[in-house]
């Protein structure tokens, strides 16, 4: 089907409050990232140790992981718009700390100023674990069934737009106007979301929700739910462990800075080269969606992203390795939007807090525990070796995956989408 024949390739904007959820979202993205590439960059330039980029994120996989089950339980139980505002204003408080910090108590003690770093990124991982799953679930809502398979494309789109936009404008803002500027400016960003936030409306409980249970009952059966489900288990198992392994995010700091030599404006372009990639494929998605065949193009798109990482690790020239993060991105955006669609069509209403917050344990130990890995492997291997290794891993396990999970290839989810 033609370019243009798409009539309804826009349906889901349709709908102001998802309008209002995807900016929302964007602009939390691009805070939150601008947040992270300046104290990673921070960090590295104050310890030169790629073990301290690791720590980063441990400190907000942890409490998120501790979290992020109970914030599903509560999503499913509770107000989802209420619990958004109050852990966004946790990390709006979190922020303006750590803007202090940086700017009164640098000077006097430069441990304190890291030792500030590492625990708002911890409140910041606490507050996640609660925000993320309510945000998650209550996306379902804000547009009639019909159309999410398009609002998940959107939804992620949105996404990698904020993604390209947090990492690009970090580097620039590091490099002019300093830790305190980009602080400054991630705040307003979150003041942002939070009025975004103000223009959606509270969705009831689902009357399935059975509110007497037990929260630890709640959380069984939410687990219970995802590990019998081969389709949803199998799909984020394979985003963990290819990021957990493969993933280079973390350490983009030591090539930017050593291997590279390209500095903080450098970093934030191959910072944001993945998320180019990502919204790229999106927009194509959008008219060409990936469902035909979804099990089968979610293998090949986690092979690619393995084999991207591989050349990644190889490259000693600054524009061919923002090529490969680029094709890094394009592939995992692919997966994102195949496992978005399982989730939403595979998961009943009554239980999307939960399978959305273990689908955020899964997440979080792919990308955060994934860039402690990064950082322990860098610091033993070195950071090329250590890349090449887990571009190798992920290859490996993405070929024993679809030789495990042959009845998946058979599955089909376009037609369950267009039920």
């Amino acid at each position: 089907m033609g370019f243009f024949q798409h009539k309804d390739a826009y349906k889901a904007l349709q709908f102001p409050e998802f309008r209002a959820y995807v900016t929302g979202n964007t602009l939390f993205t691009i805070a939150l990232l601008i947040q992270e590439v300046v104290l990673a960059y921070e960090i590295y330039k104050i310890t030169h140790n790629p073990l301290a980029l690791g720590l980063i994120g441990l400190a907000e996989a942890v409490p998120f992981i501790s979290l992020v089950l109970f914030g599903g339980h509560f999503a499913d139980n509770r107000d989802k718009k209420t619990i958004m505002q109050v852990t966004l204003s946790l990390i709006i408080a979190a922020s303006v700390f750590l803007l202090y910090s940086s700017t009164q108590l640098q000077s006097a003690d430069q441990d304190f100023h890291i030792y500030s770093i590492y625990a708002v990124i911890f409140i910041i991982g606490l507050s996640k674990g609660f925000f993320s799953p309510a945000a998650s679930s209550l996306n379902p809502f804000l547009v009639p069934k019909e159309v999410f398979a398009n609002a998940a494309t959107w939804n992620s789109s949105f996404w990698q737009l904020g993604s390209i936009l947090g990492p690009g404008v970090a580097g620039f803002l590091y490099a002019y106007a300093g830790l305190s500027g980009s602080l400054i400016t991630v705040i307003a960003l979150l003041l942002g979301v939070m009025f975004c936030i103000f223009q959606i409306d509270n969705r009831p409980v689902p009357v399935k929700t059975v509110h007497h249970e037990s929260i630890w009952h709640s959380l069984r059966e939410g687990i219970a739910y995802v590990f019998k489900t081969k389709i949803i288990l199998y799909s984020i198992s394979l985003d963990l462990f290819s990021v957990l392994f493969g993933g280079v995010i973390a350490i983009l700091p030591i090539f930017a800075e050593d291997i590279l030599k390209v500095g903080a404006e450098g970093l934030g372009i191959l910072r944001a080269a993945p998320s180019v990639g990502a919204v790229v494929t999106m927009v194509t998605l959008v008219y060409f969606p990936p469902l035909k065949h979804a099990w089968r193009n979610l293998i090949l798109a986690i092979a690619g992203f393995g084999l991207a990482t591989f050349v990644f690790g190889l490259s000693t020239n600054f524009w061919l390795s923002v090529t490969a993060l680029f094709f890094t991105g394009a592939f995992d955006s692919i997966s994102v939007v195949i496992r978005q669609t399982v989730l939403r069509f595979y998961t009943p209403d009554e239980m999307r807090g939960r399978v959305s917050s273990v689908n955020g344990v899964f997440v979080s130990t792919s990308n955060e525990m994934g860039a402690f890995e990064s950082g322990v492997a860098a610091k033993v291997f070195g950071a090329v070796p250590s890349v090449l290794i887990g571009a190798g891993v992920t290859m490996v396990l993405v070929s024993l995956v679809a030789i495990t999970s042959k009845e998946l290839f058979d599955l089909k989810v376009d037609e369950k989408v267009s039920e």
